[in-house]
């Protein structure tokens, strides 16, 4: 099964039994970026991430924003920026930088 098709399944799921999960979706890529514009995973915090945005302490700091976006209920752009020097050793040093834009979904009223 492809990526896109478990993330669509996921955000499926997760309305038919009135989850609220957070759809991530890279929608600006400068550089080199593990992943392009139109990337999407699904953030739900009972099953864990599906699909991927580049993996890596980026996706690490989407996931970390994610439960901002679920507490308040704001969509928000997220830039990742993985331009770090070479020589801080970091494992993100891919050289781009990339805005994720961050919707929480949430079951519709009286669905919780």
């Amino acid at each position: 099964m492809s990526e896109a098709r478990q993330v669509l399944e996921t955000l499926v799921r997760a309305a038919e039994v009135g989850r609220p999960v957070v759809l991530a979706t890279i929608v600006r890529a400068k550089g080199s970026t593990p992943r392009g514009v139109g990337s999407r995973m699904v953030i739900d915090p009972q099953a864990g991430p599906v699909g991927t945005i580049g993996g890596g302490c980026g996706e690490a700091q989407v996931i970390d924003e994610s439960t901002q976006a679920l507490a308040d209920g704001c969509a928000r752009l997220v830039r990742v920026d993985l331009t770090e020097d070479v020589l801080t050793w970091s494992p993100a040093v891919c050289g781009g930088i990339f805005d994720v834009l961050l919707e929480p979904l949430a079951p519709p009223p009286g669905r919780s």
